[in-house]
């Protein structure tokens, strides 16, 4: 297991809810910001979701926006992402990863972040 470490995952029927957690061990990832990707089956890897690093700022991609919600605890040096209303679209390898050089660009930026998690799956089943 690397530092950042995914779960959550999971087989879930459309409609459903997960929550997926992404815990980071041996360092504090509390002043970068952090965002989910995901990676369907032949696709590429998308960002769905991101956060400043004190969580005022948030980013969604639209076919996630209203839907889910990406939320941190930096006392916890937890990531989180609660997904409702699950699609079989939403079907896809999830990763946390964060901007370990603090850029300041824009939280929607894929290229911020250079530092992954090793995934967790999510299934949602029609």
């Amino acid at each position: 297991q690397g530092p950042l470490v995914e779960s959550g995952g999971g087989l879930v029927p459309a409609g459903g809810s997960l929550e997926l957690s992404c815990t980071a061990s041996g360092r504090s990832f509390g002043n970068f910001a952090m965002a989910w990707f995901r990676q369907a089956p032949d696709k590429e890897r998308t960002l769905i979701a991101a956060i400043s690093w004190m969580g005022a700022g948030t980013y969604y991609e639209e076919s996630v926006k209203g839907r889910f919600t990406i939320s941190r605890d930096n006392s916890k040096n937890t990531l989180y992402l609660q997904m409702n209303d699950l699609k079989s679209e939403d079907t896809a390898i999830y990763f946390c990863a964060v901007d370990l050089t603090n850029t300041e660009w824009r939280l929607s930026v894929s290229s911020r972040y250079n530092f992954w998690g090793q995934g967790t799956q999510v299934t949602v089943s029609s």
